[in-house]
């Protein structure tokens, strides 16, 4: 037998109101990763406060509460943000009204407030996100949000969750195909399409500085840099750099970017020689927040992005007129096998010879005794290149992540103490002996290599992959990448090994139950399933409204195009919608229909009823017109059991059963026949 939970012994308001504090829960976890931990505490003591009152049925609190709670709110959103305007601080107020509001949720008005509130704070989420974990989630709010109303637009009876949830799911999937719709035609005029974006702390990712330490951080970090499709074969492992921020400025601890050209570097250009095909490819790029483009050396041409303008430094990186804070997909030409920079010497080239003074004295006098042996000058300068090189291949050092704490001479106890490393290490250390060989040289960070997802054929890139590796000028071949690193350990560039973070508690527990391939095999959909979403909805482009509507017969598209063909559709949608309003309007609710079928019958034979007058009138009148009939007593009982159906608690009569006995009713004669 089932036994009723105890949600079905609780009256409707307190059931509504628990049900309503559930989603709005669900709604305020959604976005406690992007708002103050006191907010978080906060609205949950709110709710559960509110819950107990309505459990308890007490009265709500008085407004000196509610007064002196929001005080707490605006005060605690200005000591977190500074101000009470702007993005942070504008998500905190709503998440923390939205809970505030609940304790004077009194009638079904500010119910409609509280439902208005959720799904503006539900939108508030794709600030933050726009995921396919976050959708998912905040699909499921929705429905509950949803369900909510519905429940709320059934004030009679009693009806269960179950139903209105259906009905609201119902009213989702209607709505689907006009959402869609909207999706595809809605013009995208970047920049105004896009979800503005102004928190600083995004991704991780490479910086426009490079102390050592930094990229092994990067190297510990597992997640998604950028996502690349080759039109055709890959380029070789070994010849995979996408190059980055290029650091020419050592202070002898860190290097750095030269934003602004000097005097002497200001007559510099990338001279960008290409050599043979390019490779054709398109570069997905999680937001880093910085003005950089990550592309495979050397790209000739512009990467496109709507709304954003990409140009090439003199040392070949591509940068934006503004910083990626969301999503991106760029389509690029690039050339592994290429040339650049001038081929004679200059003044400006003297830049890229500076050392600080005071710093690493045994590395510039190594720099002292190889020239002594290879000779000075540029044209010895290959020569002495090989001869660190060697150096590096021969002298025992060492790959790893864990390489200690370097002091103030990094570069002199990188070549003579403890000869291990990062690529930064590896790279930092090169640079600083060929500049005190006279030799000009920079550092260049991006990423080397990547991993081919075998679900979907994209190369993912991670941030475990970041590097950092040299350049070194030359008489006559102008800069020339040198990886220090590939010639300490080849294994860690040509084949694409890598050393590991090590695994967390869960990820090593799952790895011995079912084994490192399967979780592997996983992560492989997992991923692919999140670039689907990435690039058939995040970077569903303006290009791709115009390929859609050039496979429609539009020639030459363009955004009045796409106006145009979303008014007709709306036009007709709306035409729909109106034609199916008629029609469900003269549906009416099936109790309220047998029971305006009933009325009118009992209208024949005397009796005062209206579509308005209730089942028990009804049978009043009944019994005190036809006292002594049968046939009217037996109506009088089916008109109360038809109101126990709607209002009655534990009613166990059906709709269907009481339109059947309706049926085979006798009724009583009409007065006069």
């Amino acid at each position: 037998m089932h036994t009723p939970g105890r949600g079905a012994s609780l009256p409707r308001d307190t059931r509504d109101t628990l049900f309503l504090l559930a989603v709005i829960a669900w709604v305020v976890a959604l976005q406690a990763a992007h708002i103050p931990a006191w907010t978080t505490a906060l609205t949950g003591v709110l709710l559960a406060w509110r819950g107990w009152l309505a459990l308890q049925a007490r009265p709500l609190p008085g407004w000196p509460w509610r007064a002196g709670l929001l005080a707490v709110a605006l005060a605690g959103t200005w000591a977190s943000h500074g101000t009470l305007l702007g993005q942070n601080a504008g998500v905190t107020l709503v998440v923390v009204l939205l809970a505030l509001k609940t304790l004077e949720l009194r009638a079904r008005r500010d119910a409609f407030v509280v439902f208005f509130l959720g799904f503006f704070a539900l939108l508030t989420h794709f600030f933050y996100s726009q995921s396919l974990v976050t959708a998912a989630g905040i699909l499921v709010a929705l429905l509950g949000l949803l369900t909510a109303v519905v429940n709320a637009h059934m004030p009679v009876g009693r009806p269960p969750l179950a139903q209105a949830a259906r009905i609201a799911a119902g009213m989702a999937l209607m709505g689907a195909p006009i959402m869609l719709v909207l999706f595809l035609l809605f013009p995208r005029i970047a920049p105004l399409w896009g979800v503005p974006n102004n928190n600083p702390t995004g991704t991780s990712g490479l910086s426009e500085d490079m102390r050592v330490g930094d990229v092994a951080q990067l190297a510990l970090d597992d997640s998604i840099a950028l996502r690349v499709r080759f039109d055709g074969p890959p380029p070789p492992a070994a010849l995979s750099y996408f190059r980055g921020p290029v650091l020419s400025r050592f202070d002898g601890r860190r290097w750095t970017q030269q934003l602004e050209p000097t005097a002497l570097s200001a007559g510099l250009r990338a001279e960008l020689r290409p050599r043979g095909e390019p490779l054709r490819y398109e570069v997905t790029l999680e937001p880093h927040q910085r003005r950089w483009l990550f592309v495979l050396e050397a790209a000739t041409e512009a990467p496109e992005l709507p709304g954003n303008r990409v140009r090439m430094t003199t040392d070949l990186q591509w940068v934006t007129q503004r910083p990626i804070v969301s999503l991106v997909r760029y389509r690029a030409q690039s050339h592994v096998d290429f040339g650049h920079g001038p081929l004679q010497d200059s003044a400006a080239l003297r830049e890229f010879v500076d050392l600080p003074p005071g710093f690493n004295p045994r590395t510039l006098q190594l720099a002292q005794d190889l020239r002594r042996v290879h000779g000075p000058g540029p044209q010895n300068a290959p020569a002495l290149v090989d001869a660190v090189l060697e150096r590096l291949r021969t002298g025992g050092f060492v790959y790893t992540l864990e390489p200690g704490v370097y002091g103030q001479h990094t570069a002199d106890e990188f070549w003579f103490d403890r000869k291990a490393g990062f690529c930064e290490h590896f790279a930092s250390a090169f640079a600083v002996l060929m500049r005190a060989m006279d030799i000009p040289a920079r550092v260049v960070t991006g990423y080397q290599g990547g991993e081919l997802n075998g679900v979907d054929g994209y190369w993912t890139v991670r941030q475990r992959d970041a590097h950092a590796w040299t350049e070194v000028w030359l008489q006559g071949r102008g800069w020339v990448r040198v990886d220090p690193t590939g010639a300490a350990v080849p294994s860690r560039i040509g084949s694409l090994q890598r050393l590991q973070a090590p695994a967390g508690a869960v990820a090593g527990a799952l790895q011995a139950a079912v084994g490192p391939n399967f979780i592997g095999l996983l992560r492989a959909n997992w991923e692919a399933l999140n670039n689907t979403w990435n690039q058939w909805v995040l970077n569903y482009t303006q290009d791709r409204q115009f390929e859609l509507l050039r496979s429609l017969g539009v020639a030459s598209p363009s955004w009045q195009d796409l106006a145009l063909v979303l008014f007709a559709v709306v036009v007709v949608v709306s035409l729909v919608g109106a034609a199916w309003a008629v029609w469900e309007r003269r549906r009416h609710d099936p109790w309220l229909r047998l029971l305006h079928h009933a009325g009118r019958r009992l209208r024949t034979l005397g009796l005062q009823a209206s579509d308005r007058t209730p089942p028990r009138e009804l049978a009043c009148q009944l019994r005190e017109r036809f006292a002594q009939d049968p046939a009217a007593a037996a109506l009088a009982d089916w008109l109360l059991r038809l109101e126990a159906q709607r209002y009655a608690p534990h009613s166990t009569t059906t709709l269907a059963e009481l339109r059947r006995e309706y049926r085979r009713l006798r009724w009583p004669p009409a007065r006069g026949a």
